[in-house]
């Protein structure tokens, strides 16, 4: 076996094997042929920084075969690509699985490779949770050949899917459980040995039993260094490698300091060893870390709970008969039939039927919602009492569950400034520590040398900034987590930072503030030709042509509008509907349409051979809630503005009735926009609340943008957050969590630099005992996160 190691993977070089790769100018050894292709890869595209800041090893190298190449080729079919795939547009998206992602060398090298693909918009990756957000142009780049680019700089990716990601995380408790079982069984049979020594220093043992001892428990300790320490030592030594300190660096200098300072103990018969020391500080630390690991598990389980709730089979129709077939099957306007107590399997638009759905597990809200004929259903909600016929309308990643898992998993990705800063500072912290433990080591050599090696080594466990890492991350995670069961979905990573500096929110007013669900509440006859009953008759048949949400209020005389035969109708856009009716022509839209007079305030005017004949008075519902809201943003000092573009005065009197500070009517997009940025230029940190298609341009320019679920399509592609149950009362509970967040944020930091700024001088006292220094990181570790796991019980 060659002395050498690979340059890529860091693994032993085979003997007689000679290949190499020239690397910022120094031929550098290979192990393998697959290393030396990637490796050439990168250096070929310009991408040789990655070695120079990468802080762990590559993965050893894998070639794709030829059933491996097969398969990826597959994933380039669109019936394949309905189960992963989403579509922005004339862009697709997929998440990613990548396996080998060790550092955030790995992230900048998979962007990097990525992006230099034509027709790559964009591309996110999450270090922590190994997968890749990925948005492209399919006419320009093929899925397989961004897959198999990957693979040609060593990393193997694959479609996201839950199953497999539970398996990622299963093998990573097991790998935990396993070192932490060798740590634990090891430090129990060293401690026997050592009770012995110490027992034995009091009765007279013999030397040679004590030896005996010593090399006993130097042969129980190396398994536990060398294989449950193992994880540590490399990590320190790859980013020592990438000139970075990370946080393995001081932990792997007292474990494998304090083991080869007891093997030379044990070999010369001179000086102490501490061999049940070091298993039991390892033993401690792994069960630390593996506390993290599950408390980690515990703010990432909405998303993965929200997969295991979709159902396996579904009922589907054909020729009016039922068979069971594969969920995953379904596609595109497929007929399914939902019985009570079942639960349904894709998104779509009940066809038949009538029931309760509950939709808790997406918008939070526990109340069973009424579906109807016409009415929208989710995958994963469940059925409560009736039957239900449903026409498919989205498979695959277009599914609203699939939906949440890309944003979350989008939010999370993007990482915060604050974010970005701690890292920084637990790097330079780290070097600190080790600048101050070299003067301690020092210091204590000249004062009592005997207890100068364990004081040094209990400096280097106790202040290792674990907690300062993990002070943010942790509470954003559980933040997000908790918003999504909620209903409000986080699309982009500043909206917590930003949420808790608003100081002025603007609220469009159809759709928003109210239900956009127009009600006639009250007639006035213009022409006494007419009674009540024939002009609402003759209305409802007329606006049965138009799609206008006006429109929607005359249904309720839809029977009497049978008995009404319009011909040769006509949707004149801006204005009305025309037709001709017994002869007669007829027309129902704005009161300005004819000339004379006016009826003041009526929403729709009926014609009959342009003579007003009747005025209809609309009144929208106020959304529930929205007075709640405005009290509760009023209490914490924010400022309410509604934005309409109603030429009415309706606006008016809503703005009066929720309280409101100020209300802009018969707004235009730009008006809207212009409006918002004169905020701006005020310094008021603004939010804008709505749900149209015109609330687009005024979301691009809002530092804070929210969009009701209920709304256009576009307002919600735009929108920073989606309120998935379009319940005012998630803009409250938004800024409160946030609110939260950044207070729990601050108490982490706090904890973590008192923590260290307290037990630094202990421990550099000779006060604080190695295995004391151990329990108080895993400790400081551990608080933590269960402080950051209380934002998911708000």
């Amino acid at each position: 076996m060659s002395a050498k190691t690979c340059f890529h993977c860091l693994e032993p070089v085979p003997a007689g094997f000679n290949e190499s790769v020239t690397i910022q100018g120094h031929a550098q050894p290979m192990c393998c042929i697959g290393c030396k292709a990637v490796a050439q890869t990168i250096v070929d595209q310009g991408m040789t920084d990655y070695y120079k800041y990468r802080t762990e090893s590559a993965g050893k190298v894998e070639q794709l075969v030829p059933e491996q190449l097969a398969l990826i080729k597959s994933y380039d079919q669109e019936s394949i690509q309905q189960e992963f795939v989403a579509h922005q547009g004339d862009d697709k998206e997929v998440l990613l699985s990548v396996e080998g992602i060790s550092c955030a060398a790995c992230a900048w090298l998979i962007e990097r490779q990525l992006l230099a693909h034509q027709g790559v918009k964009r591309v996110d990756v999450n270090t922590s949770t190994h997968r890749a957000m990925v948005v492209w142009n399919d006419e320009q780049v093929k899925l397989s050949t961004l897959i198999t680019s990957l693979a040609e700089i060593g990393y193997k990716s694959y479609p996201f899917q839950a199953d497999s990601e539970a398996a990622q995380k299963q093998a990573t408790a097991k790998s935990f459980i396993r070192r932490l079982g060798v740590a634990g069984l090891m430090t129990m049979q060293v401690m026997m040995f050592a009770f012995a020594m110490y027992f034995g220093m009091f009765s007279g043992m013999e030397d040679n039993f004590e030896q005996y001892f010593r090399w006993i428990s130097l042969t129980l300790a190396t398994p536990v260094i060398f294989y449950s320490a193992l994880p540590f030592l490399t990590n320190a030594i790859s980013g020592l490698r990438a000139k970075q300190l990370n946080m393995d660096v001081p932990v792997s200098l007292a474990i494998f300091g304090a083991y080869f300072a007891s093997c030379y103990a044990t070999l010369t018969e001179q000086g102490e060893v501490y061999f049940e020391s070091i298993c039991m500080f390892t033993f401690l630390l792994l069960l630390g870390k593996y506390l993290e690991f599950r408390a980690r598990l515990k703010a990432s389980e909405f998303t993965a709970n929200l997969q295991k709730l979709l159902p396996l089979t579904a009922r589907k129709v054909e020729d009016n008969e039922e068979h069971i077939t594969s969920a995953k099957l379904l596609s595109l306007g497929d007929i399914v039939r939902v019985k009570a107590g079942e639960t349904i399997a894709a998104d779509g638009v009940v066809i038949a039927g009538h029931s309760s759905v509950d939709e808790s597990m997406m918008t939070g809200e526990h109340h069973p919602v009424t579906k109807r004929v016409g009415d929208q259903v989710h995958a994963g909600t469940l059925n409560h009492d009736g039957v239900l016929t449903i026409e498919i309308n989205k498979v695959g990643q277009n599914t609203l569950v699939n939906q949440i898992i890309r944003l979350q998993h989008s939010a999370l990705s993007q990482r915060p400034r604050i974010a970005q800063v701690t890292d920084k500072v637990a790097q330079w912290f780290v070097a600190c520590l080790l600048v101050f433990a070299s003067i301690t080591a020092v210091a204590w050599y000249s004062i009592a040398p005997e207890h100068a090696f364990w004081i040094t080594i209990a400096v280097l466990v106790a202040t290792c900034p674990c907690a300062l890492s993990l002070a943010i991350p942790t509470a954003l995670t559980c933040a997000v987590a908790n918003l999504t069961k909620r209903g409000v979905l986080i699309k982009q990573s500043h909206v917590l930072e930003t949420a808790t500096k608003l100081t002025k929110v603007g609220f469009d007013k159809t759709g928003t503030l109210t239900l956009g669900r127009f009600v006639i509440d009250h007639t006035e006859i213009l022409d006494n030709a007419y009674d009540e009953q024939q002009v609402h008759a003759l209305a409802s048949a007329l606006e049965a042509y138009s799609e206008h949400p006006i429109a929607k209020a005359f249904t309720d005389s839809a029977s009497a509008a049978a008995q009404q035969v319009i011909t040769d109708a006509q949707v004149h856009t801006g204005y009305g509907v025309a037709g001709m009716w017994q002869g007669q022509r007829v027309h129902i839209g704005k009161a300005s349409w004819f000339a004379g007079p006016q009826p003041k305030n009526a929403q729709a005017v009926l014609y009959v051979n342009e003579s007003a004949v009747a005025a209809f008075f609309l009144q929208d519902k106020v959304r529930e809630y929205a007075q709640e809201l405005q009290q509760e943003l009023k209490q914490q000092g924010i400022e309410r503005v509604m934005l309409t573009g109603d030429p009415s005065d309706k606006g008016a009197q809503l703005s009066q009735q929720l309280q409101l500070d100020a209300c802009h009517s018969a707004l235009l997009p730009q008006d809207k926009l212009a409006l918002m940025q004169s905020w701006h230029n005020q310094g008021d940190i603004c939010a804008m609340v709505g749900d149209g298609v015109n609330d687009s341009p005024v979301f691009n320019a809002a530092h804070l943008s929210i969009a009701m679920d209920s709304g256009a399509d576009i307002s919600k592609n735009t929108a920073d957050v989606v309120l998935l149950n379009s319940d005012l009362r998630s803009v409250s509970k938004l800024i409160t969590i946030a609110k939260k967040t950044r207070r729990i944020v601050r108490q982490n930091l706090a904890l973590s630099l008192c923590y260290n700024g307290a037990i630094l001088p202990l421990a550099a006292m000779g006060l604080v005992a190695p295995w004391m220094a151990v329990i108080g990181m895993s400790a400081s570790s551990i608080i933590v996160i269960t402080n950051s796991l209380r934002l998911l019980r708000l």
